[in-house]
């Protein structure tokens, strides 16, 4: 697999990684209350768990099966909406580290899995995008090919949502009354992003 194809794909997936949704809103919102590895580590894990899907051939499946991703995508818009409105109800500030939303930690970690690892659309730009840089005349397998890229991906996923953790931890940490605001809008973001889940699966 040359390393020009694994350059081209990290390029159009930090493009993809740099425009904010609801793993943004959601990185920003745990680190105002100082769960920035944590809020990170869960969006990694449900990354990697889709690029295993991936890489074994279950991503096709689940995107050619309208129920099994009219499931995914109810599951993941319901999730969302849930979300979006206890952050709403609950606004992160610096020093909130056991509030409602947040359950601690691991609750941080599980919470960031779902909000990856439910996006049908990051499983459908995963199986849409990552075939095209692959090469199937490679010594490398294909299922590899789709893993390393898929890891490329989810390293840059990583490196991002820390950065965006932290600056929203740092940059607010004095001003609760704007990082209310800023979590709010977070969790609106989340609100919006789920119902237009729903609004499409159920207008498709």
């Amino acid at each position: 697999m040359p390393a020009s194809s694994v350059l081209a794909f990290w390029v159009v997936a930090a493009l993809l990684i740099a425009v904010p949704g609801p793993d943004w809103a959601f990185a920003i919102s745990a680190g105002l209350r100082g769960h920035v590895v944590a809020a990170a580590g869960g969006i990694v894990l449900g990354y990697l768990a889709m690029t295993i899907v991936v890489a074994t051939g279950l991503g096709i499946l689940i995107a050619r099966a309208p129920a099994a991703l009219t499931v995914l995508t109810v599951a993941g818009g319901c999730y969302l909406v849930w979300l979006g409105v206890k952050i709403w109800r609950h606004p992160s500030t610096p020093g909130t580290e056991n509030d409602a939303v947040g359950g601690g930690r691991l609750g941080t970690v599980l919470r960031g899995t779902a909000v990856s690892g439910l996006n049908p659309k990051g499983l459908l730009i995963f199986v849409a995008m990552l075939p095209q840089f692959t090469d199937r005349t490679a010594s490398w397998p294909l299922p590899v090919q789709l893993a390393i890229l898929g890891l490329a991906f989810t390293v840059t996923c990583a490196v991002v949502y820390l950065a965006v953790g932290t600056c929203a931890r740092r940059l607010l940490r004095a001003r609760p009354s704007f990082s209310r605001l800023v979590s709010r809008v977070s969790g609106g973001a989340m609100i919006a992003v789920g119902i237009a889940l729903l609004v499409e699966r159920v207008s498709g």
